[in-house]
């Protein structure tokens, strides 16, 4: 709906009215057919219709704009009372600033602040009905701090009202408490959970390591006992190396002397017993 024509001071141009409600425009939109409407206005028409509602052309919400500037500027221009002249404003203003006059006019019918109050004051008078509303709150005057309202002044016991105080403060605390233990309780048993799985997998961990250092002390067995064996063979070695050569410079001593009496008499000895006897002898030879 658009501002009401009986506002207005002095002559408004056609091209300025709704061509619905046939008021002053209020947040106007335009057809590409040039007719202006109030967007409540057109919109609710649009609902029913898919048509202009002056000359009847199909429109739709897609193609309405905002206003022509030359035409926003002269409806902005526009001086017009204010909504409260029944209750005594006599403000006249443009159309452009009255939104910001309103919110401030004095004459304006706001609600009491009070909580449970449904009666509404102007804006200049507030402070006095503030003054004297039975919903008013104010502090106890007795001294018990608690916050009471015009009409429970009767009623109002501060022993009592502590009282209560204290409960709610008890049943809170008693609340907390427990949501606290509660709280600790799972932290605990998170905690707990983490240690014994913890606990399992560095049981894990030190069974693997010992298992590992079986095997190596197994294995260093193994060698030295390898170790032991390679040290026998090589004494064993080293043992039949003497033998040989002793059996060596025997054989050469043999061998110079039967050269120096081998013309003077034949004999049967064979200088190579000792050798023969020495390579038939049996050895073990172990292979790492």
């Amino acid at each position: 709906m658009g501002y009401d024509i009986e506002r207005f001071v002095g002559y408004v141009n056609e091209g300025l009215l709704c061509s619905i409600c046939r008021d002053v425009l209020e947040d106007p939109l335009q057809a590409p057919c040039e007719h202006a409407f109030c967007t409540a206005c057109i919109h609710g028409w649009l609902v029913h219709h898919s048509n202009c509602p002056e000359d009847r052309q199909a429109i739709d919400v897609s193609v309405l704009r905002p206003l022509y500037r030359y035409m926003k500027n002269d409806l902005n221009r526009l001086q017009l009372h204010c909504k409260n002249r029944e209750y005594g404003c006599e403000m006249v203003c443009s159309l452009e600033s009255l939104d910001r006059h309103e919110r401030e006019c004095e004459y304006s019918q706001i609600p009491c602040s009070n909580a449970g109050c449904t009666i509404q004051v102007e804006r200049r008078n507030l402070d006095v009905h503030l003054a004297v509303c039975e919903y008013r709150s104010r502090e106890c005057p007795n001294g018990c701090g608690y916050t009471i309202l015009s009409a429970e002044d009767t009623q109002h016991n501060c022993v009592a009202e502590l009282r209560t105080e204290l409960e709610l403060l008890r049943s809170e605390m008693i609340c907390r408490v427990e949501e606290a233990k509660h709280e600790m309780e799972s932290r605990l048993d998170s905690q707990r959970r983490h240690m014994v799985q913890k606990e399992s997998i560095l049981q894990n961990e030190i069974e693997e390591l010992k298992s590992q250092m079986s095997r190596m002390m197994s294995d260093v067995r193994s060698l030295m006992a390898a170790e032991r064996q390679h040290r026998q063979e090589l004494e064993q070695a080293e043992l039949e190396k003497r033998e040989l050569m002793e059996l060596l410079r025997g054989l050469q001593k043999d061998c110079r002397l039967s050269t120096t009496e081998g013309s003077r008499k034949p004999t049967a000895f064979r200088p190579l017993t000792r050798l023969e006897s020495a390579k038939r002898k049996p050895r073990e030879v172990t292979v790492i």
